[in-house]
């Protein structure tokens, strides 16, 4: 009988064992990680083209939202044709916007639109920078403003 309650209790001791928290490991990293690098897109496949370029002076962790807009003639957006999502990190921050030529619009008015903001508050804003043709094409370093 004792022999049970002995087996009984090394198998609840185990069973603890097993179920605590292992420590955790100490980060020995030093070097700050103060923003989040795109991931690489790989090749650009032959149906899409890709507009490109970098961004300057962004604060550090300021939320950068570039897109691709069809606008009517009043200067309203009518139309997402691409979209992306960074994070600023105090030096040039590159881009690539892909999108589909087949969705670009013949004749209409397309423009490339972006916004900086960070803790939820605008606090720059990219003028809009029109875009004819739907081919690949870098647009060069492009500066934000002060949003008003």
């Amino acid at each position: 009988m004792r022999f049970r309650a002995l087996i009984l209790l090394s198998f609840a001791g185990l069973l603890a064992a097993c179920s605590s928290d292992a420590p955790k490991q100490m980060q020995t990293n030093t070097a700050p990680t103060t923003s989040k690098l795109p991931a690489p897109l790989g090749p650009l496949p032959a149906y899409q083209r890709e507009l490109s370029g970098t961004l300057l002076d962004i604060p550090a962790n300021a939320d950068v939202e570039l897109a691709l807009l069809v606008i009517d003639e009043r200067g309203r957006p009518q139309r997402l044709l691409a979209s992306s999502s960074l994070t600023g990190n105090g030096q040039a921050l590159p881009f690539h916007l892909r999108f589909n030529p087949e969705a670009f619009p013949s004749g209409a008015r397309v423009e490339l639109r972006g916004r900086a903001s960070q803790s939820g508050q605008l606090i720059l804003h990219l003028p809009a920078l029109r875009v004819t043709q739907a081919t690949t094409q870098a647009t060069g370093p492009l500066r934000f403003e002060k949003a008003p």
